[in-house]
């Protein structure tokens, strides 16, 4: 009987002892990975040496490095590149921002800039781009001088609708040439039924049709003001409304 307990004893004994070892090993193991880790942290040999911007430059440049308050005195491991992303995309004039570290010592940021299509009315003016969303309000110095979209709902979903209908007014006519191009547009009116009324400076006169069939009826609206050109009745022509299948309403000024 004391044999078999004392050969129990053993088995449980060297049990311990085993796990003891495992357990003492995961530990040396894991504190040895995390000094080696907080080494590389701070390793002068993968340092952050140099920051270089693509997309970007001049004073847009500067702002970006400012927000990133990058620490100099780290390695490239210890930059977390989505915290980073994170903050750079907050800048109201940066629409995408993808970053790379290449070691030894170098962090690629390559941005994109927000490239405005229009200025919409909403109270103030806010710049629009190219994918009909509203990024930054126009303040200060900012340009002007772009085609003004209004009649805008506060709404969320009837503003989108209204947008996406004023975006696809912006790129026929940007695919035109002059009179008829995008410097030369001053107003897109849209309202909630899908309608807009066009506003060119050098046409003295509002063209009414519905927003999505401007690609279909460009040319017969370049013939009919062609036409009216060359009658010399341009002066006198208020308004054009398209929406009337293959004809046109044309109404002029009295006198």
């Amino acid at each position: 009987m004391v044999p078999r307990v004392w050969h129990a004893f053993r088995l449980i004994g060297t049990g311990f002892a085993r796990m003891f070892f495992v357990i003492f090993g995961v530990v040396v193991v894991s504190l040895m990975f995390l000094y080696v880790y907080g080494y590389l942290l701070s390793s002068p040999y993968i340092r952050l040496e140099r920051v270089v911007f693509q997309g970007v430059d001049g004073e847009l440049k500067d702002e970006l490095l400012e927000m990133a308050n990058l620490d100099f005195d780290l390695s490239l491991l210890a930059i977390n590149l989505d915290e980073l992303k994170e903050r750079l995309q907050a800048h109201p004039w940066i629409g995408s921002v993808d970053l790379e570290k290449r070691f030894p010592h170098t962090l690629r940021i390559r941005a994109e800039k927000e490239e405005p299509l229009a200025l919409v009315n909403l109270d103030h003016f806010f710049y629009m781009n190219r994918r009909g969303k509203v990024f930054k309000q126009a303040v200060g110095l900012d340009s002007l001088d772009y085609p003004v979209v209004t009649g805008i709902s506060t709404e969320d979903e009837e503003k989108e609708r209204q947008l996406q209908v004023a975006l696809e007014v912006l790129r026929v006519v940007e695919a035109e040439h002059p009179p008829w191009c995008l410097d030369n547009l001053s107003e897109i009116h849209v309202r909630k039924d899908g309608n807009v009324s066009l506003y060119f400076t050098f046409l003295h006169a509002e063209i009414q049709l519905r927003g999505t069939d401007l690609a279909l009826k460009m040319a017969d609206l370049k013939r009919l003001v062609e036409h009216l050109n060359s009658e010399g009745r341009i002066p006198m022509v208020r308004s054009i409304n398209l929406n009337y299948g293959d004809a046109a309403a044309v109404s002029f000024r009295k006198g």
